[in-house]
């Protein structure tokens, strides 16, 4: 996460317009998994789990703005949280931006957490605490009075902003056109169609059905996702953020629905819905994007379960009934248990929301015309109440003779399947000890042994023995996709610093230690995918580290 985001900060902001991190911070870590839950974390998950990728992206990325959270962490919410707005954010990170709240999210103080018996009160919390811009709207910054400085310091981070993007410029003018403005234009088309394509995961594949055997055959394609271009598009895309409430007004933008794309993608076949009468059945699943419970995925469409919603197993339980063998789509803004059907069909492919060019991206992988790279950026879970914690587990958090319950994923953080096969050599290491403040190289041959081409994403892990408190068992430090012809080879370095094992102490300090680590090559963050284990010593004394450390491995592909 922090890599993706600190990379599209710096993409955004490369066109002229200010990027806003969000939410700072914990708002993925809530209670039951509600949304504007309370996040119960202790300072050293929040210090070594949830804010690294914050302090990546406003370090590295160089992020102009942040939003406050709604959450409040062990109590404090985040739009009062002197602390993690001032002390963290801006004195250690060196963060120069503007901090806004989210919507009403100053309200809130008053309305919803209960330290403050006033809008003033509120918004005098929020502006000692640092935020700098309430939104939507002035409700309570326009309630004063308040301490003029803090009135000030505001006001000028936000002019300054302005500076800095020439909007206070005596010439500024909005650029003028007369010509309607193509947001839809074919080569960002071309681009969302890419990132579709490498997004989609194959999740399995057992019986080699996929990719589909060319020539004319009849295909079942069912669900309620199969000819609904709602079910590529999320939450906060405009046709299912403000079109919702506005029936027969058109989408504007084209969005190919799955079964559309099938009968591009394939021409020859013909497309039936009885599965018992094809060769094959695409059964398309998931969520309807929403808010506030007028959907079941989006902001305030929270789950009770992992089971998929609204009777959707059942079409599933009918489809494989029939005999046919059962390709199982999953169009959805969450990972939903599939234990159920996890020997049963004979392959399975999760997309999410993958946009308006999803349902192409999605066909080209069914008809093999896209070989897939996509690796889970989640875990996928086998019951529907055995929800699996992140891949950041300590070793209490995973399977264990204690409970009976088992939080193994079904498909693992980084899992992900390939049409094609590829041989990974011994990888060398420069340096087997190195200091506690230097870094050693590792370096990896990888082989595409198959017919096709395809892209290979080789993982790395970090795992520490032993430490002075119970930390993750494994954690990503690195990772390169690596796009290679049939019979073709890439070599892949990562460079790992010894900061990457820096963890928060007993005492709050986040700290290096001297002693053995291991940095684990894999396909997936399972213990089951580890391809090769390097041993590595840190030497040297104990060190304190602070903003200063190195926050990545770097990679190249050779």
């Amino acid at each position: 996460m922090a890599t993706v985001g600190t990379a599209y900060v710096q993409g955004l902001q490369s066109s002229g317009v200010v990027a806003t991190l969000k939410h700072l911070a914990g708002y993925s870590a809530s209670r039951g998994a509600r949304n504007h839950a309370p996040a119960s974390l202790g300072p050293r998950e929040l210090a070594d789990v949830i804010l690294p990728p914050f302090e990546m992206a406003v370090r590295e990325g160089g992020a102009r703005s942040v939003m406050a959270a709604y959450n409040d962490i062990d109590g404090l919410p985040a739009h009062a949280h002197h602390r993690l707005l001032t002390h963290l954010l801006r004195d250690e990170w060196q963060f120069t931006g503007t901090v806004v709240s989210d919507y009403f999210g100053v309200s809130f103080l008053e309305s919803a957490h209960g330290l403050a018996d006033s809008p003033a009160g509120a918004a005098a919390l929020a502006l000692a605490a640092g935020v700098d811009v309430e939104l939507p709207a002035v409700r309570c910054f326009g309630a004063g009075p308040f301490d003029e400085e803090l009135v000030d310091r505001a006001a000028l981070r936000v002019l300054t902003q302005k500076c800095e993007l020439g909007l206070l410029d005596p010439d500024w003018a909005p650029p003028a056109t007369e010509a309607p403005v193509d947001l839809d234009p074919p080569h960002m088309r071309a681009l969302a169609r890419q990132l579709a394509q490498e997004s989609v995961v194959l999740l399995a594949n057992d019986r080699g059905l996929l990719p589909l055997a060319p020539g004319a055959r009849r295909i079942a394609v069912l669900g309620p996702h199969a000819d609904d271009p709602a079910a590529m598009l999320g939450c906060y895309t405009f046709p299912r953020h403000v079109l919702l409430d506005r029936p027969g007004v058109p989408m504007g933008v084209a969005v190919p629905t799955l079964l559309e794309a099938l009968r591009t993608e394939l021409p020859d076949a013909e497309f039936v819905t009885d599965p018992a009468a094809a060769e094959v059945c695409v059964v398309a699943v998931g969520d309807r994007s929403g808010l506030f419970g007028r959907g079941t995925s989006g902001e305030g469409c929270d789950a009770a379960d992992l089971e998929l919603p609204d009777g959707q197993g059942e079409v599933v339980d009918r489809a494989l009934a029939s005999g046919t063998p059962v390709v199982l789509v999953l169009l959805s803004g969450r990972p939903y248990a599939l234990g159920r059907w996890a020997d049963r069909c004979a392959a399975v492919v999760q997309a999410f929301f993958p946009g308006e060019e999803g349902g192409p991206a999605v066909a080209g992988v069914l008809s093999g015309r896209v070989n897939p790279s996509g690796r889970l950026p989640v875990s996928v879970p086998r019951g529907p109440a055995g929800q699996p914690w992140t891949y950041l587990a300590p070793p209490l958090g995973r399977h264990g003779e204690a409970s009976n319950l088992d939080p193994t994923p079904l498909y693992p953080f980084g899992h992900g399947l390939s049409y094609t096969t590829y041989d990974w050599q011994a990888p060398s290491v420069d340096d087997a000890s190195f200091p506690t403040d230097g870094e050693t190289t590792l370096r990896l041959t990888v082989r595409n042994t198959g017919e096709r081409p395809g892209t290979e994403v080789v993982q790395l892990y970090l795992h520490d023995p032993v430490g002075k408190v119970a930390r993750p068992v494994v954690r990503l430090v690195g990772y390169a996709r690596v796009p290679l012809e049939p019979g073709a080879s890439g070599e892949v370095h990562f460079t790992v610093p010894a900061d990457l094992a820096a963890y928060t102490g007993p005492d709050g300090e986040r700290i290096v230690e001297p002693g053995a680590l291991e940095l684990r090559l894999g396909v997936s963050s399972a213990d089951g995918d580890v391809r090769y284990t390097v041993p590595v010593t840190l030497t040297g004394p104990e060190r304190v580290v602070g903003r200063e450390r190195r926050l990545r491995c770097e990679v190249r592909v050779k």
